[in-house]
Order: C-alpha cells, then sequence, then structure tokens
C-alpha cells in the first residue's frame, strides 16, 4: 500500500504548495474541506496545475492522484482515511485549528496501525501544530483515559512556512500560480523513535524557533509592512509599493529592528541575516507575483496580535530597551488598514476604534498589559488614528 496524506484546506497554500510536494514526494492526497465548491471541483477534475514563478520563468508541476472529501457531509469517511494515513497536514487558517481537531482526535482514538500518524500544520502562526494538538486532546474530542497513550497513535510537529502566493487569475479554477521560491521547516524531535515522513521538500530540524522568528519576523513583517505603507499611498502591489524609495527605506528600517532581535536571540550572524533580508525584500518585489497590497495587508487584527509580525518582536526589543520606532510605525499603518472591501477583520477593526478607549484597544487588539513598556508607545498610535478617522 502506498503513502497516504489527508490535507485539511482545499485552498492556495493547501494545493498550490503542501499537496505539491506531497504529490512529489509519492504521497496520495486526501483533500478535506468544508466548501461545497472546492469539494466539487476535485472531485471532478483528475489533475490540475502548480505554476512556479521565478525570476528565471515559470516551471508548471500537473498534480494527480488526489481525492477530496466534504468533512461537514461525510465525517465518517474522513476518520476512516485518517486511521490508514501516514501524515494529516492541514492550512486552514489558525482561527480554524479548533473546528478540524474534533475529526482528527477521532481519527487518532480508532487507529490501530502500528506506526504514529504524523500530524503536521502549516499555519502562519507559531505553535500551530501544539495549537491544534490541544484542541485534540481536549476531553470533547479525545478520551481522558485514552490520553496518556494518545503519542503511540499520534507524532504531533511543529512547523514553519514560507511560500508566496500571489492573488491567482480570476478563471484559475483549481491551477495555482506560486512563487518558486519556497521553505518547509519541521521540528523531527517528535519523530526520534519512530522516524519522520520521507519528503523531500521538508527540512527537518532539531530546534524550529530560529526559524520561526527569522521567517515570521522577517518575511511577514517586510511584506506586510510595504503592504500597509502601499495601501495608504495609492500603490497598487508589493512590486509598487518597494519601487517607492520611501516605503522601501521603510521596509528595510522594520527589517533592521528585527534582524537585531534576530541576531541577538538566535545566534545567526549579521551577515547571514543582511543576506536572508535581501533575499526577502527582492522576492516580495518580484513584478510578476502581482501581490496586491489589499490581500497581503488583510486581517490586520491577527497581524496586531500579540506573538504577530509587528507586536511580537516590537515587545521583545522593547523589554530590552532596543529600537523599535519603525515597527510602531508599521503598526500605525496596521491599525489605519479599515474597512477594506472583502477583508472582514479591517471592517471589525473600524468597529473596534469606534466604539472602544484607546487603552483598551492595545489590550484587546494587541494582548499587552498596562505595564508593558510597549502598551504606552501604542496607545497614541490608537489614538492617532482614531482622531484622524472620526
Amino acid at each position: 500500500m502506498g503513502l497516504k496524506a489527508v490535507h485539511f484546506g482545499g485552498g492556495n497554500i493547501g494545493r498550490g504548495f503542501v499537496a505539491e510536494k506531497l504529490h512529489l514526494a509519492g504521497f496520495e492526497v486526501v483533500f478535506v474541506d468544508v466548501m461545497d465548491s472546492i469539494i466539487e471541483q476535485l472531485q471532478k477534475t483528475k489533475e490540475y496545475t502548480v505554476t512556479e514563478i521565478g525570476g528565471e520563468g515559470e516551471k508548471v508541476n500537473k498534480i494527480t492522484n488526489y481525492r477530496a472529501i466534504n468533512s461537514k457531509t461525510h465525517e465518517a469517511d474522513v476518520i476512516e482515511e485518517i486511521t490508514s494515513a501516514d501524515l494529516v497536514t492541514c492550512a486552514v487558517g489558525p482561527n480554524i485549528l479548533k473546528f478540524i481537531a474534533p475529526v482528527i482526535g477521532k481519527a487518532i482514538d480508532k487507529r490501530t496501525a502500528p506506526k504514529p500518524l504524523a500530524v503536521i500544520a502549516c499555519e502562519n502562526a507559531i505553535g500551530a501544530t501544539d495549537t491544534l494538538a490541544g484542541f485534540i486532546k481536549d476531553s470533547k474530542n479525545t478520551p481522558q483515559d485514552r490520553l496518556s497513550s494518545i503519542h503511540d497513535r499520534a507524532s504531533f510537529a511543529n512547523s514553519a512556512i514560507d511560500r508566496i502566493v500571489p492573488g491567482q487569475d480570476p478563471n484559475a479554477g483549481l491551477n495555482v500560480k506560486i512563487e518558486s521560491f519556497y521553505e518547509w521547516v519541521v521540528d523531527k524531535t517528535p519523530f526520534a523513535k519512530e522516524g519522520h515522513p520521507e519528503v523531500s521538500a521538508i527540512k527537518w530540524v532539531d530546534d524550529l524557533n530560529p526559524y520561526i522568528e527569522r521567517k515570521l519576523f522577517t518575511v511577514n513583517t517586510g511584506h506586510a509592512a510595504a503592504a500597509y505603507y502601499g495601501h495608504a499611498r495609492g500603490k497598487h502591489t508589493i512590486h509598487e509599493a518597494l519601487q517607492d524609495s520611501e516605503i522601501n527605506k521603510i521596509v528595510h528600517d522594520c527589517l533592521s529592528e528585527t534582524s537585531h532581535l534576530i541576531v541577538k536571540k538566535h545566534g545567526i550572524t549579521v551577515e547571514e541575516q543582511k543576506a536572508y533580508v535581501d533575499k526577502i525584500v527582492k522576492r516580495i518585489s518580484n513584478p510578476y507575483l502581482k501581490d496586491v497590497v489589499e490581500r497581503v495587508g488583510r486581517a490586520p487584527l491577527r497581524k496586531l496580535s500579540r506573538k504577530e509580525r509587528f507586536v511580537g518582536p516590537a515587545s521583545q526589543l522593547a523589554e530590552s530597551g532596543d529600537k523599535v520606532d519603525a515597527l510602531l510605525g508599521a503598526i500605525e499603518q496596521a491599525f489605519a488598514f479599515l474597512d477594506v472591501p472583502e477583508d472582514e477583520e479591517s471592517a471589525e477593526l473600524s468597529k473596534i476604534l469606534k466604539s472602544t478607549e484607546a487603552k483598551e484597544v492595545v489590550t484587546k487588539v494587541c494582548g499587552l498589559e498596562e505595564s508593558h513598556p510597549l502598551f504606552s508607545r501604542i496607545v497614541p498610535i490608537v489614538e492617532k488614528v482614531q482622531k484622524s478617522t472620526k
């Protein structure tokens, strides 16, 4: 019997990154989603393409050997697939993990295979697999008398993923355009006993934290800063935003601050981090990605949260008395990303700013307590945005 992976999330990252790499590693991929339209398309279509876009041109990969199940209507089938799978992955968004946990928990509890199921969440969030595992181990999803033996049936490994998926052509169907560069790093320590899944695209490491923070505080910080400043100045794409010398300098200033943290905290050399920053700015500047600023900036509430790309590094830097001026500027632009069409969080942020006192906004949105050294720096920013939107 061949290798099988069950993947939750039929979106662009799921089809264009995770499933692509699993397919190339020889896995049959079973997509699981609750979106009728995606599942129906996957069920009716025997192949789709992933077009990798890089400076050297385009490369097209044809993806086959997959199936699709709607977990909303066929939960029992999903459970059955997971009981005999080698690997479960997901790319559903951090806020959706709690909704996929019950079916995964039921399936893990039914497993009798000698080798534990590998579970890897592929989300833009720190410790996403730990979060998913926490929901799975909840008493609602796993009998508490089975918790002590759950690691005989499943191994949970955190990961860091990095690949830009730009806006897609309106008639693309299942086909995905994606940048050629990628990084998929996974903690190998949970697999010490049984060995990790053989996926050549994955870089297996003993300590994931440096990779997670370097990626989140460089790629995501830079990408979002360019998007928010670009939106404020009427730019259409990230490429256009970074062609603006002022925005380009601001983005580099943000990444200079985060680089100071990364070098100091993780022992990465100044030269190595500078090379990484230069590579990242070149990547996100790629004109062929046609990366629209509103797409990159969407979900500002999540992006302004405590462990995310702005407040995460700024809070750590502030705690040690280091410079955070550029990051504070980006935070201001993120707070001003309001009422953007097709972005529910920007509308919600607008409501919060109109109905909530500034200090409470900082606590609620940024997760900072009043005693934190960054708190008093963000309060006037919120007040300024509130005043400008009245």
